[in-house]
């Protein structure tokens, strides 16, 4: 299955009356943590900022302007330039970790009824795929911050954070019931490009207003089907599943 492929029947599945559900919880999930956090530490965070610029004397070119005011609106920008990710972020792992499991089940049904689960993830293994992702992602985050010199270039690196996040969180999960641990190495080396190909492309969703809320859940459902695919293939062709 090619990338277009996946896409296309994630899409068909995205808005299945079993999806439905899990489309909306795991946002709504993320929105509620971050918005209470926001809630609870905005003045904290709005004097922070009033407090910084007054101490590192940021008066010229804002005469006439309250520090306080100007410290209000640093604040806001920075919500927004935070919260977003975070929120995104939030979601697809509660995404990974609870829903894709159910949405695994579903196509599979579907789609592989005949393919074997041989259970070589468990979810102290999901955990644990996701805490090296999550700390890759921040990883690759700070060590991209850089490009943010060079104009345009700073776009990339949110999006390559992104989609390395994507690959790594979601190809775990999806092959964890189906596949043996051999299969899953061997799954994973094979398609490397593919997978890297695929989070980023999703990853530009993340980033389009609207289309956003609907970006975890078809990450997960494009990675279940992209992967179970693979696997079915690597299966049924016979060769390639030793690691």
């Amino acid at each position: 299955m090619n990338i277009l492929d996946a896409l296309l029947r994630a899409l068909r599945s995205l808005f299945s009356a079993r999806m439905l559900w899990l489309l909306i919880w795991p946002m709504l999930a993320a929105l509620l943590l971050w918005g209470l956090l926001a809630a609870v530490f905005w003045d904290d965070l709005n004097r922070f900022f009033t407090w910084g610029l007054a101490a590192l004397g940021v008066r010229q070119g804002f005469e006439g302007v309250d520090l306080h005011v100007l410290g209000i609106g640093l604040s806001v920008l920075l919500h927004l330039i935070l919260l977003v990710p975070a929120v995104m972020f939030t979601a697809l792992m509660i995404t990974a970790l609870f829903a894709v499991p159910i949405m695994v089940r579903q196509v599979a049904r579907v789609h592989y009824p005949g393919l074997e689960a041989r259970h070589g993830g468990t979810f102290t293994g999901s955990l644990g795929n996701a805490l090296l992702g999550t700390l890759g992602y921040l990883g690759l985050w700070i060590a991209t911050l850089p490009l943010w010199l060079f104009g345009p270039l700073g776009a990339l690196a949110p999006l390559l954070a992104a989609g390395y996040l994507n690959q790594r969180l979601f190809r775990y999960d999806a092959l964890a019931e189906h596949a043996d641990r051999a299969e899953m190495r061997t799954v994973f080396r094979t398609h490397r490009a593919e997978l890297w190909l695929l989070g980023g492309v999703l990853a530009l969703l993340q980033y389009v207003p609207g289309l956003n809320f609907f970006a975890p859940v078809l990450t997960g459902l494009a990675f279940v089907h992209f992967l179970l695919e693979a696997l079915f293939r690597e299966r049924t062709s016979g060769g390639g599943l030793r690691a």
